[in-house]
């Protein structure tokens, strides 16, 4: 066995933690570059807890998923200012746009050169300034995470600027932030957290760590997402999956994903679609094949037995099976507000583009189970 493991600095978790942030962020960091939303009003506390311990600031907004254009753009409209430091506070969109920052700031020039798959690919020469991630949804575990998925629309994809040097120095997660999320987004945020976790506990590449820290994180989403998905706030749901997201970026960064986020990627860059409901959408068919052809290849083996587990721990049932764990799934979409692939925007005519981009995808490489081109074609072919 041989394996490696990191993930951010220092994590910092509790419910009004963000309102102190200067007592986590060292004095000698007195310029702030403070990335959100569209709504910086809603994050005023975090400013004046800022302003008020004497950090400069420059506020920059970020307002959809991050593109190659939308990054240049928000690299120029900053380039006047000297950040020792990037503060970004917001969903996955927001703090990924912050880490693309942090490392073409110390890397100045064309972001397609460090890009995956359609870029160059070039490693990161110089290592990104430091960036303090504060998550307001429970779902990408992008806080914890060495990647910025950038989308490049002339390419049709999303793909990822990664360096090890790009993972967090300050993750910082407040359940509180969660609290005034839209029960859509919590749903579509909640099953990406569940997704990761599932995906990362399945992939080639899990180790003892991972695997630990995954089923902590699936173990608390399964118990929690109904209930944090509710018009009644349960601070305690809250909390279970902002700890599942944490979880869920944890393993991931360290033991890949697997099919559904292979296509979710691709997908995402084909339609406009949130990325957790992208996952959602996927979930099944994926789940199912890969259950389809454990079973058939090695019935007794490591990803029919992993397989099993998770359905214990999503139904909580010692003697469940993957039928079980599809089943609960299938109950827990029909309960949730999600979309179809197809509601989604997603059509027949878009299947040829996606299994080709799919295969290359990094996030497939980590599947349990090998798919062939016909095997990725049934899955969207069920998905419609």
């Amino acid at each position: 066995m041989e394996f490696t493991f990191s993930t951010a600095n220092e994590i910092h978790f509790g419910s009004g933690i963000s309102r102190s942030i200067s007592d986590i962020l060292p004095a000698d960091f007195s310029s702030c570059l403070f990335l959100t939303g569209s709504s910086l009003e809603r994050h005023r506390n975090i400013l004046s807890d800022l302003a008020d311990n004497g950090r400069n600031l420059e506020t920059a907004a970020v307002y959809s998923e991050p593109t190659v254009d939308s990054i240049c753009s928000l690299m120029e409209s900053v380039s006047g200012f000297k950040p020792e430091v990037i503060i970004g506070v917001g969903g996955g969109s927001v703090l990924d746009a912050g880490k693309a920052v942090a490392a073409l700031i110390a890397n100045p020039g064309d972001p397609m050169d460090y890009l995956e798959v359609v870029g160059k690919g070039k490693p990161l020469p110089h290592p990104a300034i430091p960036y303090m991630a504060i998550p307001t949804t429970a779902g990408t575990g992008s806080e914890v995470t060495r990647n910025s998925v950038i989308g490049v629309p002339e390419n049709g994809v999303k793909v990822s600027l990664r360096s090890a040097s790009m993972l967090p120095r300050w993750a910082v997660i407040d359940p509180e932030l969660t609290y005034q999320l839209p029960r859509s987004i919590a749903a579509y945020t909640g099953m990406d957290a569940l997704i990761q976790c599932l995906e990362a506990y399945l992939s080639r590449f899990a180790n003892p760590l991972t695997d630990g820290i995954a089923l902590e994180g699936l173990s608390r989403a399964a118990r929690s997402i109904r209930k944090a998905c509710s018009e009644k706030l349960d601070e305690d749901a809250k909390s279970d999956m902002c700890v599942a997201s944490l979880c869920s970026g944890i393993a991931l960064a360290n033991a890949k994903l697997g099919a559904v986020h292979g296509f979710a990627g691709p997908i995402g860059g084909m339609i406009d679609a949130p990325h957790g409901a992208l996952c959602a959408s996927l979930l099944l068919p994926v789940l199912r094949m890969n259950a389809e052809i454990a079973n058939r290849r090695d019935p007794n083996g490591v990803v029919s037995r992993k397989l099993s587990h998770i359905a214990k721990v999503l139904t909580g049932n010692a003697s469940a099976n993957a039928h079980y764990a599809i089943a609960w799934i299938d109950s827990l979409i029909k309960e949730l507000p999600l979309k179809s692939l197809g509601d989604l925007g997603f059509q027949t005519t878009h299947i040829p583009k996606a299994v080709e981009m799919s295969a290359k995808s990094s996030s497939m490489k980590g599947n349990p189970v090998d798919l062939e081109p016909a095997d990725l074609k049934e899955i969207l072919e069920e998905c419609l």
